[in-house]
């Protein structure tokens, strides 16, 4: 069974940080790419971050560009999403996702694999 379990979320200040991990279990974790994604109340499911977990190639959305870190560690089988200089407007559901296709892993589209989320909240 494929899983995908997300942790780290909270409730953090404006300009505070929080770490984001996706635990995968059931798939061949360095066979696909990890993504991270958010949905805020109201509005779509937006991608944040993509890494590919065979060269290390990362995509990164404008939101979180020089905010945002993803990186995964392929012996823990597991993805981080580091986050800091946090926003009000940071506040949302934030997915795992994993995928074979890189493409497929940052634009959302047809991804094969998702977490339930963990909800991160920025206070102002």
């Amino acid at each position: 069974e494929v899983q995908l379990v997300e942790s780290g979320g909270g409730l953090v200040q404006a300009g505070g940080s929080l770490r984001l991990s996706c635990a995968a279990s059931g798939f061949t974790f360095d066979d696909h790419a990890i993504g991270w994604f958010r949905q805020a109340p109201g509005k779509e499911r937006e991608a944040i971050s993509c890494i590919s977990t065979s060269d290390d190639t990362t995509f990164y959305a404008d939101s979180g560009k020089g905010r945002f870190t993803i990186s995964v560690d392929n012996a823990k089988n597991t993805a981080y999403l580091e986050m800091n200089s946090l926003k009000p407007e940071d506040t949302a559901v934030y997915y795992c996702a994993a995928d074979p296709d890189f493409v497929r892993c940052y634009s959302g589209m047809g991804v094969a694999y998702w977490g339930q989320g963990t909800q991160v909240t920025v206070s102002s």
